[in-house]
């Protein structure tokens, strides 16, 4: 019983404080134990007037233990479901008590934990932004299956508490007392416990205190059961919409609004037992594995500094120059004035940099305009930025950011007249996407300070950080980039340098299979098809419109300068395609007039005609398995291969990048995550099956040829 702390009142209340082994409370084996023994206790107890379930960490409760999760295999799902029914019985026992039970929400109740506190008559609150409330578990592939679909229905009804199901939105105290997810807020977290204790006297006498909405006699879903006709329209059109969204590629939001829906029709127990087969179902899925190793422990690991160095001190930017206010340089500068950075924002010309200053003010005024922020601290954050021409004011700059075109003699040139405005041992870093650190800092005078810091576009919407270190850079100099990272609220990864490092080299060949099928004869609207429905987020000859052939003609020229086109694919047939574009036809992509589409003043869109002339093939057809998976095989064996020569330090930098930094589809948890659930024999096998229709470039990597045999021989 240590681990639930048991304490009873002179008024005949127990608080029961979750205090279990680690850093939080988890629904895990120790808790099952914990719980069990705490309900006996409780239904014994003499002279028992109610419960307060409390916690002693920070966090009320975690949810689910994602390792037990993790572990479920295929063909063991009757035991996982007595795990689970073992949860629910706890819950159900409970709320049956013949006293009121009240949770006292000290900080974040997620999955597992808000489910526990659905499990009480009543919830109390601190209302703090850091306590979250709600049901995440459809981000990991999972469902709520101690009870929380079956509860929210019956609680909320189907239609107000589908967001919160389907989508796992989470929310503060506030807005969880105004959606009716709990009961009261207090201003201080040691009110709680006394506060609980309080309802808890002033409903003696209320019967109905003690008992569930679903418990009571006559108990009425609210907006109605699943047979009311009220309903009828959103059961019929939420599928729909839920399958555009989804693609079909997402089992767990399927589920869950099945489940949720039998709730609004079952009776509630059966309704429990229903939710406990979906989880079943679920756990045991690849996109439940992927999700869970990639988006919590991969994630986990990211974030919680794992890539960077050991032993040396935390430190914070206080001033960022950042060279040049164009699209990347202005998202750079916005980002780093949020975080409460002094930032310097030069331009070759002031009107430029003030442009670039505007573009924060822009997205400042939509703060204010929402509510989320007061036109105080607008000012304040704007005054953070200096918009200069000036390179005289980037002194003391303890960090310089160059955010220039890709061109190598440019980016050399800036480094070399304003390396000298850095504070001493200043860092100074290249947003580069693709040209090579090591190259760049031959320009530096402390090529030992100099790193690859790669931003993703719109900066401010991209959870993304790209780290690249060259050969000289220093270890200091990468824990400060990743200091920084973290600053600004941005998940860093760290690469070793290449050209196109990780992100741009393995996003690389999803476009160039893209062209490839476009110059085999493939219709262009079907392979943009092909890649969403895949899971990217957009086909590849959209996309590469939008990052711009123009863009990428002229990065050719730089790699040719450099030796290293032929690392790159000098021989591909999309080379010949965007230099046919570009040269012939001035198609350099949207912001460009135009590429493989053609753009509408009403924002409408169409492939442009031409396109149909030069490489249509109506008579060509493939099979639309071979063309997904053309376009995702590309991907994984390019970040294959960045594993196995170094370019990537660890899978979790490799899985995070590819989600957050290429738009990797969903389901797979990242390119290095999917292999692991697809099998490293047969992925071995289908690379060998598209290495023989389509060429080398699907040779599997000998890294993926010694798992494969390992994997074969246990």
């Amino acid at each position: 019983m240590s681990v639930f702390n048991y304490e009873q009142d002179a008024d005949g209340i127990v608080t029961v404080t979750m205090d279990m082994t680690g850093p939080v409370n988890a629904m895990n084996a120790e808790y099952r134990e914990a719980m069990s023994e705490t309900v006996d206790k409780l239904e014994q107890q003499d002279g028992l007037t109610g419960v307060v379930l409390a916690s002693a960490k920070s966090v009320f409760f975690a949810g689910g233990d994602l390792h037990e999760l993790l572990a479920v295999e295929k063909g063991h799902e009757a035991l996982f479901m007595e795990v689970i029914a073992n949860i629910k019985d706890g819950l159900r026992r409970l709320e049956k008590l013949p006293v009121p039970v009240v949770a006292a929400i000290n900080g974040a109740a997620l999955g597992g934990g808000y489910e526990l506190c659905l499990a009480c008559n009543h919830r109390v609150a601190w209302d703090d932004k850091s306590v979250q409330i709600g049901l995440p578990e459809v981000s990991l592939g999972l469902l709520p299956g101690g009870g929380g679909i079956v509860r929210m229905v019956n609680m909320l009804g189907l239609e107000k508490a589908l967001p919160y199901l389907v989508e796992g939105k989470k929310v503060v105290p506030a807005k969880a007392l105004a959606e009716g997810m709990i009961d009261e807020t207090v201003e201080k977290p040691e009110d709680l416990v006394p506060r609980a204790k309080a309802w808890i006297l002033e409903n003696k006498e209320n019967e109905q205190a003690a008992v569930q909405p679903w418990d009571r006699k006559g108990h009425r879903i609210p907006g109605g059961s699943a047979t009311s006709p009220k309903l009828s329209q959103i059961i019929m059109g939420t599928p729909i919409m839920l399958l555009q969204k989804t693609r079909g590629l997402l089992p767990a939001p399927e589920k869950i609004l099945d489940v949720a829906i039998e709730a609004a029709r079952l009776d509630f127990d059966t309704a429990l037992r229903v939710e406990s087969r979906a989880l079943a179902f679920l756990a045991v899925t690849p996109e439940a594995k992927n999700q869970i190793s990639t988006f919590f422990f991969a994630m986990n690991k990211v974030n919680g500094g794992a890539s960077r160095p050991q032993g040396i001190e935390p430190t914070r930017v206080v001033k960022v120059g950042v060279l040049g206010a164009g699209m990347m340089g202005q998202g750079i500068a916005y980002v780093s004035a949020m975080a409460g950075i002094e930032v310097v924002l030069k331009d070759i010309s002031l009107e430029a940099a003030r442009k670039g200053k505007a573009y924060t003010e822009a997205l400042l005024d939509k703060r204010v305009s929402r509510g989320r922020m007061s036109e105080e601290k607008k000012a304040s954050i704007l005054e953070l930025i200096l918009a200069t021409e000036k390179d005289q004011d980037l002194q003391g700059c303890d960090l310089i950011i160059e955010a220039v075109f890709e061109n190598m003699e440019l980016k050399n040139k800036i480094t070399a007249s304003t390396e000298t405005y850095l504070a001493d041992n200043g860092v100074w870093g290249s947003n580069t996407s693709a040209l090579p650190i090591t190259r760049l800092a031959e320009a530096s005078s402390k090529p030992e300070n100099f790193i690859g810091i790669h931003f993703f576009s719109p900066v401010d919407k991209m959870p993304l950080v790209e780290i690249i270190c060259g050969e000289k850079t220093s270890d200091e100099t990468l824990a400060r980039a990743f200091d920084y990272a973290r600053q600004i609220k941005k998940t860093p990864i760290v690469v070793n340098d290449s050209l196109g490092f990780f992100t741009s080299r393995t996003f690389g060949t999803y476009l160039d299979e893209g062209v490839r099928l476009l110059a085999e004869g493939i219709h262009p609207v079907q392979i943009d098809h092909i890649g969403k429905a895949l899971g990217m987020p957009v086909g590849p000859l959209a996309v590469y419109d939008e990052i711009s052939q123009a863009l990428t003609h002229k990065a050719q020229s730089t790699w040719k300068e450099l030796g290293m086109m032929e690392e790159f694919g000098d021989n591909s047939p999309s080379v010949d395609v965007v230099n046919t574009l570009v040269e012939e036809y001035g198609r350099g992509g949207r912001h460009h007039g135009g590429g493989f589409y053609q753009y509408a003043e009403d924002g409408s869109k169409a492939i442009w005609p031409k396109l149909f002339d030069l490489y249509y093939k109506p008579e060509v057809q493939y099979d639309e398995d071979d063309m997904k998976d053309r376009l995702l095989f590309r991907q994984v064996i390019e970040s294959l291969k960045c594993l196995e020569s170094g370019v990537l330090r660890s899978v979790e930098d490799g899985n995070i990048g590819s989600i957050m930094g290429i738009g990797a589809p969903f389901w797979t948890g990242g390119y290095l995550q999917f292999v692991e659930t697809y099998g490293y024999p047969r992925f071995v096998k289908r690379c060998n099956e598209l290495e023989a229709k389509y060429g080398e470039r699907f040779t599997p990597p000998q890294i993926a040829l010694d798992k494969a045999r390992e994997q074969a021989a246990a």
